[in-house]
């Protein structure tokens, strides 16, 4: 049992402005594992003061100091990282071998980017007969989702740190207890009081706060598209920077070339990773039409292997969902695709066997499924697939941007040129050729209403540094 009752503020741990508490629930056995205050307002405002009272201080470092902060950082958490993947493990209900490489691997393998970064990011240009200076923002709120919660936390906190801006963060109060894991290593990093400070709470209270407090200058925010919105109109009437990354109905596109089992098993472990709770999973499987039943029967033979299982479980492929709400959403996603006649080709609305406690939903395909159909236009955020066909190339390219969401996407074909090619004309922000690998260097954002801005590598730092001219 994790029981927290403070806030990291200004360099140390603070009473919250009430007592009321929220409860940390396991999703795979639904017991209670921990408690976090629930921060309102004046929490907000003090952690607000305090990151604009050290803002000063800590923007005018030099890079090299604030990189020093950022790898005692990273060596605390390399060695905390087994612990890191058992909580995320039982605070979300990840697969403990899925959590230790991603949940806990991941931020540490970002934070590192951001250190070596530093070493050679030229924060001044030259052009022409003016110096080009890129400052930091200021201070940054940064509110994070409970999918990937420790990793977007780390996206944002060392970006933001590394451009010289000081932070509040305010984490999901789904799965909050590794944010205050990172706040005592930070606490024990020397990092200067207010530069980081923690505020947990419910968005309504604590997230509101923090989206309009006049002296917060940005906000960066990754979750749902309908709250981005509320964000955005919100952060408008102080004229803040408002970073999205947002929903995703991301298709991979398998050509009539394309080797079909390796694309298939690829795109199953897309679209169920994380138990589907994944923004960029590729949840549309387009097919040529002639080439349908071969795919379902590739499908019928590799979807086998994922069973819902006690996350700890170390051969475990896909956990409970985090909570009962998320669960009976996904649930109605279902019932719905029944009910508009897609073809059911494995799991359904029935509960897994064998378990009677977690938020366990049975990974589900549909075939068959038609562009108007609920489950092909709307994110889901579970562990759900949706074949569909097309009849050619132009076909399929105008079925994968028939969405509202651009955030991500895949393509499949023996003839790089061709996939290539093809990808060019999808309307996402990042695509997958023949399985490419994760680059945390690379940009990662969305079109359309999957967001704006963009996260890792350079590009990320970026996000949170204005530019000013100096003429001469």
């Amino acid at each position: 049992m994790k029981t927290y009752s403070k806030l990291y503020i200004d360099g140390g741990w603070h009473a919250p402005a009430n007592n009321n508490l929220i409860e940390v629930i396991n999703p795979a056995t639904e017991a209670v594992i921990g408690t976090i205050p629930a921060g309102g307002a004046a929490d907000v405002a003090a952690a607000v003061a305090a990151a604009r009272s050290s803002l000063s201080g800590w923007s005018s470092t030099k890079p090299g100091i604030r990189a020093g902060y950022l790898t005692q950082i990273y060596e605390a958490l390399v060695v905390r990282g087994p612990e890191i993947a058992e909580l995320i493990t039982n605070e979300l209900g990840m697969p403990i071998k899925l959590s230790q490489r991603i949940q806990a691997g991941l931020p540490t393998v970002v934070l590192e980017s951001y250190i070596n970064l530093l070493g050679d990011f030229d924060f001044s240009e030259r052009i022409g007969n003016s110096l080009v200076l890129k400052e930091p923002l200021g201070v940054v709120a940064a509110i994070t989702p409970w999918n990937y919660p420790l990793h977007q936390l780390m996206i944002k906190v060392a970006a933001a740190l590394a451009a010289g801006c000081t932070v509040v963060a305010k984490p999901s109060e789904l799965t909050p207890l590794n944010a205050f894991v990172l706040a005592e290593i930070i606490d024990s990093s020397g990092l200067p009081p207010g530069v980081f400070n923690l505020v947990s709470g419910y968005g309504a209270e604590a997230g509101a706060s923090l989206i309009s407090h006049p002296d917060v200058d940005m906000v960066s925010f990754t979750g749902s598209t309908v709250v981005g919105k509320g964000i955005m109109s919100r952060g408008a009437e102080t004229v803040k920077r408002v970073a999205l990354e947002l929903g995703g109905k991301s298709a991979a596109i398998l050509l009539d070339d394309a080797h079909l089992e390796t694309a298939v098993k690829a795109t199953l472990s897309s679209c169920f990773l994380n138990s589907g709770q994944t923004c960029s999973a590729n949840t549309r499987m387009l097919v040529h039409q002639d080439q349908y039943n071969a795919v379902v029967e590739l499908v019928r033979c590799h979807v086998v292997p994922y069973v819902p299982e006690n996350p700890l479980n170390t051969q475990a492929r896909i956990g409970p969902l985090v909570s009962a709400g998320q669960r009976d959403r996904v649930l109605e996603y279902i019932r719905s695709g029944l009910e508009e006649g897609a073809e059911l080709l494995f799991g359904g609305v029935e509960p897994p066997d064998g378990l009677p406690l977690g938020y366990y939903v049975r990974p589900t395909v549909f075939g068959r499924v038609t562009k108007e159909m609920k489950i092909a236009r709307e994110e889901i955020f579970g562990p759900v697939l949706s074949i569909m066909t097309y009849r050619d190339e132009n076909e399929a390219i105008e079925i994968a941007n028939d969405s509202v969401y651009g955030l991500a996407g895949g393509v499949w074909s023996a003839n790089h040129e061709r996939a290539e090619r093809v990808a060019k004309k999808l309307q996402t922000g990042q695509v997958d050729i023949n399985g490419g690998r994760f680059n945390p260097l690379a940009p990662f954002g969305g079109y359309k209403q999957s967001g704006n801005g963009r996260e890792l590598g350079k590009y990320g730092l970026e996000e949170f540094l204005q530019t000013k001219s100096l003429q001469f």
